[in-house]
């Protein structure tokens, strides 16, 4: 790591701060089932996408990206939106330490007001907050947590990703960072592989644990 760069710690939202993959779950299978039955397990193909990257998988019927995401409004405003255990004591850690905090999710601003309302001290645990709306390409592309990086003005050998979604840890490591897989949406075993080191959630995980994962090769 460069002691000259802050270190940062970048987060993914569902599955990772929120306890919603569940949620999601359910809903984009049941439009995967009913629009798209070539595309088997829709629902876990799309985590980590953008809504509007998701909907272009709607296109060929005309009206259906609107009314599905009319439905997903709707659907987001009756969620749960309860924290995943240990997380918000580990990232009050983080910032008594100085180090960099960020929201990096694919979800969009409109979505993120439910999550105020039922948080009204969210935004409180973070410098940033990126969503869907402040950056092009959606994850596997490492665009995302390149921003994270760039706007706290660090190396990405500083900075580490929190993960839950294959695509999600996919971008972490194409931005060259260290990351922490979350075994909250898939097996710990399928994690592995894309992450240095792999959790169930916050409960007992230090600042101390998150620094000895970072990365010192490619290998």
């Amino acid at each position: 790591m460069d002691k000259n760069h802050p270190v940062a710690a970048l987060f993914d939202l569902d599955g990772v701060i929120l306890d919603t993959e569940s949620q999601y779950t359910v809903f984009w299978k049941q439009q995967g089932e009913a629009h798209r039955p070539d595309m088997p397990h829709f629902e876990q193909r799309i985590k980590g996408m953008t809504l509007s990257q998701i909907l272009t998988y709607f296109e060929a019927q005309p009206g259906l990206p609107e009314r599905i995401q009319d439905e997903l409004n709707q659907y987001e405003t009756r969620m749960d939106y309860a924290y995943i255990a240990g997380v918000t004591d580990f990232i009050l850690a983080l910032r008594e330490r100085d180090i960099r905090t960020a929201v990096v999710t694919s979800s969009n601003r409109m979505k993120m007001e439910n999550v105020y309302k039922a948080h009204p001290d969210f935004t409180r645990l973070f410098d940033r907050i990126f969503t869907a709306e402040d950056f092009k390409r959606s994850k596997p592309d490492p665009d995302c947590y390149l921003l994270g990086a760039e706007v706290f003005h660090t190396t990405t050998g500083n900075c580490f990703v929190f993960e839950d979604s294959f695509n999600g840890l996919t971008a972490g490591r194409r931005a060259g960072m260290t990351v922490i897989g979350l075994s909250t949406t898939n097996p710990a075993e399928s994690v592995r592989p894309l992450a240095d080191m792999v959790i169930p959630d916050f409960e007992g995980f230090s600042v101390e644990k998150m620094l000895s994962a970072v990365r010192l090769s490619d290998e």
